[in-house]
């Protein structure tokens, strides 16, 4: 059998017109098809969920409820839920985590001033309410009284306080600390440059149940951001005592719906309902398993064997297959987030503003969204999204144009930076483990190669020492996502602005940090927002590749999965496990 035919086999198999693989991107298609060959057979629809309980090897208290409350919907009889988290997360410290790895599980552990609702919006949490005062400089927050840590002792307003002053602390090194100065909060670029104290933070307790934030510039959605993690409270006691060991199990003290169990690495994490959580009466899932897979493919395996009640992800090479076999188990929902490539600007050839257009031009999104993933994404030539509330959605010129076109712009482009055939463009492209980044990554490089004759070499490494690498500057070209942390432009636009902890590439550009600056305190910041947009378009300090959207398969076991949140927020405290 000839190549062709074999290709054409593989094709029907996976469900492909053969349409679908033509003129200049063929041989990109050929190695996506080829990459999922493996993966077509398909494991059988199976009972998702079923087998989750045995599989966790842990004890779990008989379920409270035989029935729930408001639905009467038979429940499980024990209420274990188990979840598919990517990988180990690099830290369970509300003001060091840097990642949705890390985040999935402290939003279980803690609670802070709001949270996220089903569908997206702002609700109230330990702040029962807030207003604002002085034009949007002076914003109070009226705590509950029944908060408590896990150590039975009250939450206060002075937890907040305390932890707010420690997110933007030099001495505790957090890459979100900018997070903070971001929100406006007074003198929290001046502390993080160490040019003041962290006792000067616009931030105080005016009594155990009121907290107050001083603003250098009104900012009206200030209480949308408190649903962040980094806002989160600290308890001071844990900390103190155990110092960088407070959040292994037995140390840890937190006051969200769940406790830290027990914690063994590269196997699972397991959270206990927090007998003193204020809500505790309410919730039902009684322990939460989380599992490292780093491998969507092995997660999918997982979840097909019912070992699973959730994925965090699902494999590009399975989307056509999953869409028909298991449609009522995927999700696939809009998200506020963007997936893309950073480009080193301190190292060549990324220092160069032509390569950097001529590789972001040369990328052919409507077939990667159409082809490879195939999870309703939207080709993206911004960083963000338009499903932004209240955002003005614009795209750049090249937006418009046909593929060849921009494919020929990016020729001339690299030519003008002096890469010829005979002195091809070489370069590095790394992305943390996993098939779909590396899916990507060679179908992107496979198409550089084809229209640009560039030669890129693709490495992979452990989500830890990804984020490590990126963060030292380590890499010339890498992987990069990033989904909002709030529902508002600036939660996309401040991430490459000189200060943000987040801004590996290293790129800086006053007009645009400025710009920034000043959208906070405008009543109507659109303006600033396209201006920035527009220098990015201009720079090109990253390469847009699509607005992404929420893709998991979800147990049909497992009710409450919030499946319209863009935030994609997902508290296990909300769910429930019914009968099988």
């Amino acid at each position: 059998m000839t190549l062709i035919n074999q290709q054409t086999k593989i094709i029907q198999r996976c469900g492909l017109s053969g349409s679908d693989v033509r003129h200049s991107v063929q041989s990109v298609l050929i190695l996506l098809v080829l990459l999922a060959l493996a993966a077509c057979g398909g494991e059988g629809k199976g009972k998702a969920g079923v087998a989750a309980l045995a599989a966790t090897d842990i004890s779990a208290p008989e379920a409270r409820l035989r029935e729930h409350p408001e639905t009467g919907e038979r429940l499980a009889r024990k209420q274990v839920l188990v979840r598919g988290n990517a990988s180990e997360p690099a830290s369970l410290d509300p003001q060091l985590v840097q990642d949705t790895v890390g985040g999935a599980i402290v939003v279980d552990l803690f609670e802070g001033l709001t949270r996220s609702g089903p569908d997206g919006d702002t609700e109230p949490a330990l702040a029962k309410s807030w207003a604002s005062s002085d034009n949007n400089l002076t914003w109070t927050f009226h705590l509950r009284e029944d908060g408590r840590w896990s150590d039975g002792t009250g939450v206060t307003a002075h937890d907040f306080v305390y932890s707010w002053r420690r997110a933007v602390d030099p001495e505790l090194g957090s890459n979100y600390a900018y997070y903070i100065e971001s929100a406006g909060v007074a003198n929290a670029g001046e502390i993080i440059a160490g040019e003041k104290s962290p006792e000067t933070l616009g931030v105080r307790a005016l009594d155990d149940f009121t907290f107050e934030v001083s603003l250098a510039e009104p900012i009206t959605y200030l209480p949308d951001m408190t649903v962040h993690y980094t806002m989160f409270p600290a308890p001071r006691q844990a900390i103190e005592a155990h110092g960088a060991d407070w959040t292994k199990p037995g140390n840890m003290v937190s006051n969200g719906a769940y406790l830290l169990h027990t914690w063994h690495l590269g196997e699972k994490l397991v959270a206990a309902r927090n007998p003193y959580y204020r809500r505790d009466d309410q919730t039902i899932i009684d322990r939460v398993v989380y599992v490292p897979i780093e491998s969507a493919s092995a997660e999918l395996q997982r979840y097909a064997s019912g070992e699973l009640h959730m994925t965090s992800t699902v494999p590009v090479s399975q989307m056509a297959r999953l869409k028909k076999e298991r449609p009522d188990e995927l999700v696939m929902a809009p998200s506020i987030a963007t997936y893309m490539y950073t480009f080193n600007v301190n190292r060549s050839p990324f220092d160069d503003v032509r390569v950097r257009r001529a590789l972001t031009y040369a990328i052919d999104r409507n077939i990667i969204v159409s082809y490879i993933t195939r999870g309703e994404q939207m080709p993206a030539f911004s960083l963000t999204p338009p499903y932004v509330s209240g955002f003005d959605f614009r795209q750049p010129d090249y937006a418009t144009w046909s593929q060849p076109e921009r494919d020929e712009a990016a020729r001339q482009e690299l030519a003008k930076a002096g890469y010829t055939e005979d002195h091809p463009l070489e370069f590095e492209l790394l992305y943390n483990t996993d098939e779909s980044h590396k899916a990507l990554a060679i179908v992107i490089s496979q198409m550089w190669k084809e229209k640009l004759g560039a030669n890129v070499t693709i490495s992979n490494l452990e989500w830890k020492t990804f984020l490590s690498e990126k963060q030292a500057g380590n890499f010339g070209m890498a992987r990069h996502g990033w989904k909002g942390d709030y529902n508002e432009a600036s939660t996309f636009l401040t991430l490459l602005t000189s200060d943000s902890g987040n801004n590996d590439g290293g790129w800086s550009n006053p007009e645009y940090d400025q710009l920034l600056l000043d959208a906070r305190s405008s009543e109507d910041p659109n303006p600033y927002y396209v201006r920035a947009e527009e220098i990015l378009w201009q720079e090109f300090p990253v390469a847009p590749v699509y607005f992404n959207t929420t893709v998991a398969l979800v147990s049909p076991m497992l009710k409450g999965y919030p499946e319209n949140n863009p935030r994609n927020i997902i508290y296990s405290k909300d769910m429930y496990i019914t009968a099988d």
